[in-house]
């Protein structure tokens, strides 16, 4: 009933009580005969006055217009006149709604005063306590609660579980419910909440105990046995999932646990009997497309295409959720068995959801592949990024298939607008700085990687990038070794950063240091751009006839090598 329709009651009953002659506010006696499921409350002898009557409706009124305070106000000096437990409760309503938490509290308290069996003010008064921080109060009346519902205490201790797990010092609240759980040993619930309120504190090891102990106490009991075989799962993770099996052989009916069990046996990479499990779970639900599309996925995994395929289309024929999923997935198997056509299909069926925006990259990388980079730059155009990271992605494909094109302007221009909205990002940054210097651009791309090492001074290919570039241009020599040298101390394995520094010491004369250097890069990484250094370090050192023999072995097995082939043009007749 709104507060519109209980101002209208309540001012009908006080206004008939007032055609009486006065006497005291009191609920209607029942008639002799009929039966009286609960208790009477005790209701005091207050006469009804004018003034009673009035201030009455001015607080219902205040309450009904927005009026909080003056309602809260109102309502409050009434119960206090009255004692009456019907007008304490209304009272405590307005504070709350109020949001005061203060008058709240001592609404409630004096509801709880004149009525002690109030069960309802007890609650809310030790809800309020506890979030008011006055834990001491807050335990005093959570034991009247749990004691005035001893025959059921375990639902109650389930009830207040919400209550205290949102309480901001979790140790604190931890203790508290320990305390109020030690007289209930034999009470499955309260050990249960205390393992709940355990792992929020991150005491793992009492909230297992805890859990063991409500778990012997109702073997039945599915819920503690979830808790601990999550419990479990980092520390002893195949313990957990005996745990799960051997519930399940007694409780085969157990859905929630055998859905846990699939999990973890999918989490331990159990394949197989991760999709026995949920093939299980789907015979009993035929309907549940998630169960569908969990199996298809995990087929995938066994790389059984044939009967991932078939849940797949089967989870269509189902409709509702999963669709999406199930044309990326289906996509993927199209690619997989190379039928491209097929692919770009399902991938343009994909409309929304988490796959949709890997559906339209492999769109674009399919038009690409097949000659159209127009097309798959126009798709790429229209892909609808949900975050910065893959805004930043499409700037950073669209630049790539233009590069891939000798579009080198147009993908600078296309970075140096995505820099305009993410101008600290280090990919956008490298990016453009690599198309930069593509096109002769060196002021520019050198201010990008000095702004770049900038933002990340570990970043060991910026290091590299600037200082193999006055390599190239055989200019600032000392200070392109000095580059490249912190480039190598911030990624000693990485073999083009050792290239670079074998090539700095040729540029500084150091022949031998530069011939050791670049023999390490190469045996790592026998790449046609590394032999076309090592071998032109060991023409000028003398060592003529190994320079030869390299550089032609890696002409053999890269004859389309561009810069190989300049080397070899300027040193061999």
């Amino acid at each position: 009933m709104n507060n519109f329709k209980y101002l209208i009651c309540a001012s009908l009953l006080l206004t008939a009580c007032a055609q009486t002659p006065k006497t005291a506010v009191s609920a209607q006696q029942p008639e002799p005969t009929a039966p009286e499921p609960v208790a009477e409350v005790a209701l005091p002898n207050v006469e009804l006055s004018d003034e009673l009557l009035y201030e009455y409706l001015l607080t219902e009124i205040a309450n009904q217009r927005g009026h909080k305070a003056l309602a809260v106000e109102g309502s409050s000096d009434i119960a206090r006149k009255t004692r009456d437990p019907r007008l304490a409760k209304r009272a405590a309503q307005f504070s709350l709604e109020s949001g005061d938490m203060n008058k709240a509290i001592d609404a409630f308290s004096f509801w709880q005063e004149i009525e002690p069996e109030a069960t309802m003010a007890t609650r809310m008064l030790s809800s309020l306590l506890l979030r008011g921080g006055r834990l001491e109060e807050a335990r005093v009346e959570f034991v009247k609660v749990l004691k005035a519902d001893e025959p059921d205490v375990g639902k109650t201790f389930l009830q207040l579980y919400p209550m205290t797990a949102s309480y901001p010092d979790k140790a604190v609240v931890l203790q508290l419910m320990r305390d109020l759980a030690a007289p209930y040993p034999e009470v499955a619930e309260a050990h249960l909440v205390v393992a709940q309120l355990a792992l929020a504190a991150s005491d793992e090891m009492l909230a297992l105990n805890e859990t063991r102990q409500a778990r012997k106490l109702r073997p039945e009991w599915d819920t503690p046995v979830a808790l601990e075989a999550q419990l479990l799962r980092k520390s002893a993770p195949q313990q957990g999932l005996e745990l799960l099996r051997r519930y399940l052989s007694s409780y085969p009916q157990a859905a929630p646990i055998r859905l846990q069990y699939a999990r973890a046996l999918l989490e331990q990479k159990q394949y197989q009997a991760a999709r026995d499990e949920f093939q299980q779970l789907l015979r009993a639900s035929p309907d549940d497309v998630d169960l569908a599309f969990a199996i298809a996925l995990i087929s995938l995994q066994l790389n059984d295409f044939s009967g991932a395929e078939a849940q797949l289309r089967q989870t269509l024929a189902k409709g509702g959720k999963g669709l999406d999923g199930a044309e990326y997935f289906l996509g993927q198997l199209s690619e997989a068995k190379e039928d491209e056509d097929e692919a770009l299909a399902h991938y343009s069926e994909v409309k929304a959801g988490e796959y949709l925006f890997q559906a339209q990259l492999r769109m674009v990388y399919l038009l690409n592949k097949r000659g159209k980079p127009d097309e798959a730059r126009r798709h790429l155009q229209q892909a609808q990024a949900v975050n910065n990271q893959q805004r930043v992605q499409l700037l950073m494909i669209e630049a790539q298939l233009l590069r891939e094109t000798l579009q080198f302007a147009e993908a600078y221009r296309v970075l140096q607008q995505g820099l305009v909205k993410f101008p600290h990002h280090p990919e956008l940054l490298y990016e453009a700085a690599m198309t930069g210097e593509k096109l002769a651009k060196y002021d520019e791309s050198e201010k990008l990687l000095r702004q770049l090492i900038q933002i990340k001074p570990d970043h060991a290919h910026a290091y590299n990038a600037l200082g193999y570039s006055l390599l190239e241009r055989n200019v600032r020599i000392a200070e392109a070794v000095v580059l490249v040298e912190k480039a190598l101390e911030l990624a000693p394995d990485d073999l083009a950063v050792m290239d670079s520094v074998g090539w700095a010491y040729f540029r500084s004369g150091k022949l031998d240091e530069s011939v050791k250097m670049l023999r390490r890069a190469y045996a790592g990484n026998p790449d046609p751009e590394i032999a076309a250094h090592l071998g032109e370090v060991l023409w000028v050192r003398g060592d003529k006839a190994e320079a030869t023999k390299l550089w032609q072995d890696s002409l053999k097995a890269n004859p389309d090598n561009a810069p190989l082939q300049a080397v070899m043009k300027r040193f061999l007749p």
